[in-house]
């Protein structure tokens, strides 16, 4: 089991009130983690914080400012460095803030009149993390504080999937800074409790909590200060409260608690839970034959649900009719319709240099009460998957641009929204369970989202089984080529994006362009007057999609016939395009890829778009 931290303390803040002993608190974390914990790796910003060399050679700038931290966040984690089993600690002693029902914590440099441009929200910061490749992440927030001390406003109410957090205080309280210690109450607690031996030790999330629910009230009385402050856990799922984030001091009826809750999970079918609670068992008792034969057994049953139907190409005819006939099964008679939209192209300002008015045909699926699916033809043909070396922003990734040529299919008009979901989701189960409201954000003509690849896949599974016809995640390759329509621009706007054409953070810029819109939220599917020329919306920015591709660091090897990559690698992660309402205008680029963990990847930035694969005589 390997354990990496990120640890950040901050004292000296430009607009907000400066702190006394949040730098101090760090340090002793980051020496606690270092020198007794005995953590592998461990990254320390603070206000006099030493630079440190990164994997490519760089020296890297430690001082905690919203560019500095916002930039190791997005590019230390781009590819997962841990594995399952492992676990990454993040501890932040400093300001934090509340504001519009988001959490945020507060950088040396954030302004409390622009938090949203300034501060970094906490779920980017979860989402950012669980990229890291380890299967637990466990938050330690010291930042909600009094204003003799640290201020904020109820940070610590949100919850994030597969996310330990523990804060400092209650929503509605404040945390203190104690001057006979010079600590806050709650880190001094936090260290003291790590290093309880014995029977009373605070091994688990849940043992540890408890101690510091009472310790913390005990530290500020015995000092004079009687307001409260009652730290406050969120553990999703909460099975997590059982985790053992300590292996050496944790007992034998620890174990025994954590396998009782790997067999729950299966039987109650969440495998992905399973899997990572038993791979939690086998790494603090490497030879349980319980485990070892659990784990042979939940493999299976993943490899099973994840089965998809390979991409068929289409075949040829001259027959050029409106109908579409049914080449195998017994689907129903689809017929054509044409829609028209507008083209917007745009320069490295952001100033439109062109627009057309082109057409595109559809067909809709039928999906009750009204609800219809709109799927638009993309023509066959080839382009050049990947990005330029010249391209702003761009990851090896990216990289090696090679030819893919893709055949007929047919591709949602919008990302899926919550009326479609949720008349597929009444629809009989195949393989799993699916909510019929997910969504953090409500509205059934909003994306879905907080869904995961496998509850993405279920959805098509249902959907092909009612209409008799394969629905499934397109192929990286083929969301590629939907989204470029032809284009070989970053976006397929042109040279940048503007939150006037796309759903994104629009406080901060790619090229040229004025900053614009962060809206803190999705918007109604096709809210945005310009589709790209093959007549779909909303492929920049709103919510990341699935695709069904495994993850590979990069394109040596890839197909050149866009079909999904699924060998070659552990096929631990899958594929997200196209970046979301949340995140900045350089990761919503035509060629940007990242990935996340199948199963337990649900946040309210992760959505999808379904592909019909082209099986009729046109």
């Amino acid at each position: 089991m390997t354990n990496w931290a990120l640890v950040i303390g901050i004292n000296d803040y430009h607009r907000l009130r400066s702190l006394k002993y949040a730098e101090r608190d760090a340090l002793l974390v980051r020496d606690f983690f270092s020198q007794e914990a005995e953590f592998e790796k461990i990254f320390y910003y603070s206000d006099n914080s030493p630079e440190f060399t990164d994997s490519d050679g760089f020296s890297q700038n430690t001082k905690p400012t919203y560019t500095n931290l916002r930039y190791f966040l997005l590019d230390f984690f781009e590819k997962p460095r841990l594995k399952s089993g492992d676990n990454f600690w993040f501890f932040f002693s400093g300001h934090g803030i509340r504001h519009q029902d988001r959490d945020y914590l507060m950088p040396c440099d954030a302004h409390p009149r622009d938090v949203e441009a300034t501060a970094i929200p906490v779920n980017y910061i979860t989402e950012r993390l669980r990229r890291c490749g380890a299967d637990n992440v466990v938050l330690l927030l010291d930042a909600c504080r009094n204003e003799g001390s640290k201020s904020g406003l109820g940070i610590g109410m949100e919850t994030h999937q597969g996310v330990i957090t523990i804060s400092s205080c209650a929503p509605s309280e404040t945390s203190y800074e104690i001057k006979e210690i010079q600590q806050g109450a709650f880190t001094y607690a936090l260290l003291e409790s790590l290093r309880i031996q014995g029977e009373g030790n605070c091994a688990t999330v849940e043992r540890l909590y408890k101690r510091l629910r009472y310790r913390v009230t005990e530290i500020n009385h015995y000092y004079g200060i009687k307001n409260r402050q009652t730290p406050y856990a969120i553990a999703e799922p909460a099975s997590k409260y059982h985790l053992i984030l300590l292996p050496r001091q944790a007992t034998e009826q620890d174990i025994t608690t954590l396998r009782e809750d790997a067999q729950d999970a299966e039987l109650e079918g969440d495998y992905e839970l399973a899997e990572q609670l038993w791979i939690r068992v086998l790494a603090l008792s490497p030879a349980d034959p319980k485990a070892l034969k659990s784990l042979k057994r939940i493999w299976g049953k993943l490899k099973n649900l994840a089965k998809l139907p390979l991409l068929e190409p289409s075949p040829e005819s001259g027959n050029k009719s409106q109908t579409i006939q049914p080449s195998q099964k017994k689907q129903g008679v689809l017929k054509f319709q044409s829609f028209g939209f507008d083209v917007v192209t745009i320069d490295s300002q952001g100033k439109e240099i062109n627009r057309n008015r082109r057409q595109a045909k559809f067909f809709a699926e039928n999906l009750g009460n009204g609800v219809t699916l709109e799927m638009v033809s993309i023509p066959r043909g080839k382009f050049l998957m990947g990005s330029p070396t010249s391209e702003k922003g761009r990851k090896d990734t990216e990289s090696p641009q090679h030819e893919v040529t893709v055949q007929t299919f047919f591709m949602g008009k919008y990302p899926v929204t919550q009326a479609q979901w949720k008349a597929v989701a009444a629809l009989p189960k195949i393989n799993r369970d699916l909510k019929a409201e997910p969504s953090e954000f409500k509205g059934d003509n909003l994306p879905v989202e907080q869904v995961s690849w496998y509850d993405a896949v279920e959805f098509c599974a249902r959907l092909s089984q009612k209409t008799e016809r394969t629905y499934r995640l397109p192929s990286e390759a083929e969301w590629e080529y939907a989204c470029r329509a032809e284009t070989t621009t970053p976006f397929h706007f042109g040279e940048t994006i503007t939150s006037t054409l796309a759903n994104y953070n629009g406080t901060r810029t790619y090229n040229s362009e004025p900053k614009g819109e962060f809206r803190e939220q999705t918007t109604p599917v096709g809210h945005f007057q310009g589709a790209n020329a093959f007549g779909l919306y909303d492929m920049h920015g709103n919510v990341w999609e699935w695709c069904v591709d495994s993850w590979h660091d990069n394109y040596q090897g890839a197909p050149t016939d866009g079909r999904a990559w699924n060998s070659d690698n552990d096929n631990d992660y899958r594929l997200l395009r196209g970046g979301s309402w949340l995140d900045i205008p350089v990761v919503c680029r035509s060629a940007c890829r990242v990935y996340a963990l199948p199963g337990d990847s649900r946040n309210f930035s992760l959505g999808f778009r379904v592909l019909c694969e082209a099986a009729w005589t046109l």
